[in-house]
């Protein structure tokens, strides 16, 4: 389905591509059942995607071409929230100039990923003894409004692992409502609680296992908030536990890392003929667990990632809590691991999968809080109403993804 008036001979090209380029990537792709054009300037977002459904009861994929006006961000939030359609959105200029193998590579595993597949897994010899028992991997994160916005929430995101791979993931959404004078956000994740509980489920129907081990990876926590962190968070992620079976006792060994990379640590190669790429950068796999680290505390710098421009970053890892008594090999292999299964990417990232997720699922519901809810703020304001005067649970509603996509990848 396109949303512009776009060259045919151009979507026939991107659709031969694409059809082409799935099929030898092991996916099986079939002709399109249905291309059609609407204006949604005439014709509201919604409507257009109720008639798509209409037509094909049982469709999979929307693919949608898109235009520099139009709306993404209304199109992800109705497909998502209210109807639930796995769409994938892609420019008009990127099929008309950019039309390329690489680019339809890349929608290709993004497609993938959404509808269940697997883009990226290490060999079965290579993977790290932890996957030998069930263990679920958790990626967690808090994204705030823009500074100066005291109206909008925060929104909390936590993804956990359905497979022992990891390449699925569910997702589990929360709004944090801030007092309009506290002066700044709050990054403790106050539902953690719940949304641990919906993920241990999620884990459970999809496994028919209870993790022995969880493995929660949690991005944007200064060192300032490590103490408040392993008080409230792995607290919240015991009682979860507890509530789970509260007829017996399930206390599965906790493993909390907090992975930062807002810091100014960089490593270099001692001898520049061991250096990678065309600034020289350390090796991808590269760990620091000495001299720079803290002197008792649990942590090390990982180099994941290949450096294309400039100096490539580290990021820190900091283990907070760890019942498993992990050894620093295991966890920095494990990390590594991680790195490796983003199903965006064949190469390895600068960050676990986990926390990548977790950052795009906040990122999605922020778009979904703006489509939704500014919609409603506008018309409040043209009956005399503001945006303040938006409800909790307006806010809520508006992130609260339809129960098949969310265990769907929809946002990759």
């Amino acid at each position: 389905m396109e949303y512009i008036p776009i060259y045919l001979c151009s979507l026939d090209n991107f659709v031969k591509l694409l059809v082409r380029t799935g099929n030898e990537l092991g996916m099986r792709i079939e002709q399109p059942v249905d291309i059609s054009s609407a204006d949604t300037n005439r014709k509201p977002i919604r409507t257009t995607l109720l008639e798509e459904q209409r037509k094909v009861p049982n469709i999979e994929m929307v693919i949608i071409v898109l235009t520099k006006s139009t709306n993404y961000a209304e199109i992800k939030q109705v497909a998502e929230t209210e109807i639930g359609l796995r769409t994938q959105c892609v420019m008009d200029n990127n099929i008309v100039k950019k039309c390329n193998p690489a680019l339809v590579t890349n929608l290709c595993q993004k497609m993938n990923a959404k509808l269940g597949g697997t883009n990226n897994s290490l060999l079965p010899q290579e993977k790290p003894a932890i996957f030998l028992k069930p263990v679920i991997i958790i990626g967690a994160d808090v994204t705030h409004p823009a500074p100066g916005d005291k109206h909008r929430p925060s929104i909390a995101a936590c993804v956990g692992s359905l497979d022992s791979i990891p390449s699925r993931f569910h997702s589990s959404i929360r709004v944090q409502m801030e007092d309009s004078t506290a002066t700044s956000r709050v990054e403790i994740i106050r539902d953690l609680k719940d949304m641990m509980k919906e993920l241990l489920k999620a884990f459970y129907r999809a496994t028919k296992h209870k993790p022995e081990r969880i493995i929660f990876y949690r991005d944007g926590v200064s060192e300032g908030q490590f103490m408040e962190v392993r008080n409230r968070e792995v607290s919240a992620i015991r009682l979860a536990c507890q509530e789970m079976s509260p007829n017996e006792t399930y206390e599965p060994a906790l493993t909390f890392i907090v992975v930062q990379k807002r810091h100014h640590t960089r490593f270099m190669p001692a001898n520049d003929r061991d250096g990678v790429g065309k600034c020289k950068n350390v090796p991808p796999g590269t760990t620091v667990d000495s001299v720079v680290t803290h002197p008792l505390d649990f942590d090390f710098f990982l180099c994941s990632h290949f450096g294309i421009q400039g100096t490539s970053k580290p990021s820190h890892y900091y283990i907070v809590w760890d019942d498993s008594d992990f050894s620093a090999d295991d966890l920095q292999k494990l990390s590594f691991y991680l790195c490796h299964t983003y199903a965006r990417c064949s190469r390895s990232v600068s960050i676990p999968a986990p926390v990548y997720y977790a950052h795009l699922a906040a990122y999605r519901a922020k778009n979904h809080v703006i489509s939704k809810v500014d919609v409603s703020s506008s018309s409040s304001d043209s009956s005399g109403g503001s945006a303040d005067s938006i409800t909790t649970s307006q806010y809520v509603q508006a992130v609260k993804v339809l129960e098949p996509l969310q265990t769907a990848m929809y946002f990759v």
